[in-house]
Formats: structure tokens, sequence, C-alpha cells
């Protein structure tokens, strides 16, 4: 499987990986250092996997300036798009790409494609009970689990010999349409088939999670950053070994459902962004923007990404 980062950037994310093994910020990031004449109001709407993520940057980008206001709005990645095309936000947190289809539209109202920021990196975990003797699935099994190519599942039928659990039917817990987890765990895991109808939808990625907590045989699918010591999150092979949701596994592409969590913004090439927007951006980008990302559980994205970005916005 290929690596979650681009091959311009391979080198020094897979050298980053030995830092991240423990979750540590890369330290050839940015020290973000503070601006005069920064104020106004960032509204944010999009994914709800990153409500608590925006919420997080947005505290300590008022640690700097006081006088600036944060709001957020998270019902889910494909309320982003028509946001930012309609005005409503200048931040349009996504949990998965943006589909082609919705580009097109930002770009006919505008005459340039999203800017999509790269800011942390999510692993989607499948999670069961805590007291659960499942240890790891192969994707193939999640796709028949999860989805309409396979039948209703029991505990036994995956291996599991626990007379506990053995006859008991999987009950499955996700996300709604609305949500880009949703659409990334239809794509990567189960092949684009349809969901099974005996899904229960969740309007958010806690919610995932607690059902499983409270349902000794249920199994469920969320961002690895909503992890509970009430659950546990499986290890998965996409055809070999399986591994463990962890930062090196992301980084070298090895666990299959790792995947950048994104920001997309209306930035015209060329042009100069809005102090707001721009030191808010850098924030995100420096070590302390990215020791937020570590403390609201999810992985940090190593310089060679930030600088990337920075630069092709001239911001760096």
């Amino acid at each position: 499987m290929k690596s979650l980062f681009s091959l311009g950037a391979m080198a020094t994310a897979l050298v980053s990986a030995a830092v991240a093994q423990s979750v540590t910020v890369d330290p050839a990031l940015p020290t973000y250092t503070p601006t005069q004449g920064v104020s106004g109001t960032i509204k944010s709407i999009g994914s709800d996997t990153m409500n608590n993520l925006m919420t997080l940057w947005g505290e300590e980008f008022r640690k700097f300036y006081p006088n600036t206001k944060i709001e957020i709005e998270g019902k889910g990645s494909s309320t982003a798009p028509p946001a930012l095309i309609e005005g409503q936000a200048q931040m349009g947190p996504m949990s998965r790409p943006m589909k082609s289809s919705e580009v097109d539209k930002f770009e006919a109202a505008f005459g340039h494609k999203p800017f999509a920021l790269r800011t942390a990196v999510d692993a989607l975990a499948v999670y069961v009970h805590k007291d659960c003797p499942l240890e790891s699935l192969s994707l193939d099994q999640v796709r028949k689990i999860f989805s309409v190519d396979g039948p209703e599942m029991t505990w036994g039928d995956i291996g599991v010999t626990d007379a506990r659990f053995a006859s008991k039917p999987i009950s499955l817990y996700g996300r709604n349409s609305a949500s880009g987890t949703y659409g990334f765990f239809k794509e990567v895991a189960l092949g684009n088939k349809d969901y099974k109808p005996s899904v229960k939808e969740q309007p958010g990625s806690s919610a995932v999670v607690q059902g499983v907590a409270k349902d000794l045989f249920s199994m469920g699918y969320s961002g690895i950053g909503y992890k509970t010591a009430d659950v546990k999150a499986i290890k998965l092979s996409a055809g070999g070994p399986a591994f463990s949701a962890d930062a090196a596994n992301c980084y070298s592409g090895d666990y299959p459902l790792a995947r950048y969590l994104y920001v997309y913004i209306n930035h015209a090439p060329g042009s100069a962004m809005d102090p707001l927007r721009a030191e808010f951006i850098k924030l995100i980008y420096s070590k302390a923007g990215q020791e937020v990302t570590v403390k609201d559980g999810y992985i940090p994205v190593p310089a060679a990404i930030a600088l990337e970005d920075l630069k092709a916005l001239g911001l760096r």
C-alpha cells in the first residue's frame, strides 16, 4: 500500500515516523510568533470529526489574540463545500477530500479550486467493546460485516470462539451520510459497497464510540481521536499482516485506514491572504498547533507537509 504522504514528502515523513512513535511533534515545525493587527471572527463549518480539534486550535489562537472570535459548526464534511461557496464560512474542515463534483461547483463560483490544508493525520478505527476478545480483522472481513456484500453475521462467523460471543449477532454502529467518515469508510473499507440497513447511524463520532461502549456485542467505526477506555481499536490488515492504528503505521501507510484531516479554504493563487486567516493557518502548522493535534488524540503532520502547504499559500 502507498504511504499516506505524497512522494515529495516521503523521505521526511518516514524519518519523522521514528519521532511519531511516541506521538510528539516534528522539531522542524516552525515556532509560532504572534503579530499585530489581528482581529475579527473566523467561522468554521464542516466535519464533526474535527469539532474538538477546531475548538482547541481556536482556544490556542485566542491566547495570542484575545479579541478574536472562533465560531464552529460541525454537522458533517458535506456541509463544508456549500458553506465556503456561499460565504458562510472561511474555514471548511473535512475528514475526507472534496469530491470532484464539489470542487467543480466551487471552481464555477470563484474561478479557482479550493485549497486543501492537510492539518492532521487520523486513523479511522474499527472499535469493539473493551471486553471483546477480537484482536484483528482483514478489510475483506470488514466489508462483509458492514456492507450489503455480506450476510448478517455472528461473532462466531469471524472466528470468535468465546461462548459469550460466538452465537451473538454483531451489532453495528456507524455515521450518517453527511459525514466524511461515512464516505471514507464506504470507499476504502467497503469498496464502495452500500452499508447494511442494520448499521445504526449516529449523528457524531463520539456517539459511535459511546454506542459501542454500552453494547458488549457491537462493532463501529470512528476516528482514533474519539477512543475511550471502554472500547478497543482492533488491528486491521489489507491482505498481509494486521497493523494497529498508531502513528508509525499511519505514516508508513501500513495501517489501511489512515487519512488526512483537511481544512479547506477559498484562496485565489497568487493573492495576499487576510491576516486573520493567515495567522490561524500559521498557528495550525506550528509546534504549538500540532501539539494541540496530539492533545486531541490525532497524529501530527511532519514539517515537510506543513512547510509545503504554507509555501503554496505564500505564508512561508
